[in-house]
């Protein structure tokens, strides 16, 4: 029986992803969003049309991934804060994982004394790592990945289909 595979290089390289976060490693925070675009243009509501057929679809998203890249990267992060607050569980053990390495972190090496009782620091290390994985398992991390992958797919691919391109746009393709 053969196996069946999907040839992913050629479903991305219809959507022209495989270039698209190249360079996301190699630029700062600042210049990543030096340009983002005013609120204004991105929520104008007179360029949301219908598209009429999937080759403009393809033709949109491929124009505003690029064009509200910084824009859509607000959006991630506001739904990942989002997330954060609806899931206070994980809120907790992100908090205090961060906290425990910060603190151990303080320590220097040097072990932890407590009147007559003394915890060596990769005991701290793996008391932590005790706690916090149970606690991590509750929290549901994965779930949570999940709906902001799901939730952050919706939003930026439906602004992405739906918000036309402006019209300087459709001139600079259409000249030969």
């Amino acid at each position: 029986m053969s196996r069946f595979t999907v040839p992913l290089a050629a479903l991305t390289s219809q959507m022209s992803l495989s270039g698209r976060f190249e360079g996301l490693r190699t630029q700062s925070i600042g210049t990543r969003f030096a340009n983002l675009r005013p609120v204004t243009e991105f929520f104008d509501v007179k360029r949301v049309s219908k598209p009429a057929n999937f080759s403009e679809v393809h033709s949109r998203i491929n124009y505003n991934l690029g064009y509200f890249s910084s824009n859509y990267a607000v959006v991630i992060v506001m739904l990942s804060i989002y997330s954060l607050l609806t899931n206070l569980r994980l809120l907790f053990v992100i908090a205090l994982v961060i906290g425990g390495m910060y603190g151990i972190g303080k320590l220097q090496g040097n072990d932890l004394e407590i009147g007559s009782w003394r915890a060596t620091t990769s005991q701290l290390y793996t008391t932590l790592l005790v706690i916090a994985v149970p606690l991590g398992f509750i929290a549901s991390p994965f779930s949570t990945v999940l709906w902001l992958i799901g939730a952050s797919g919706v939003t930026i691919l439906g602004h992405a289909a739906f918000m036309d391109k402006p019209i300087e746009s459709a001139f600079s393709e259409e000249a030969v």
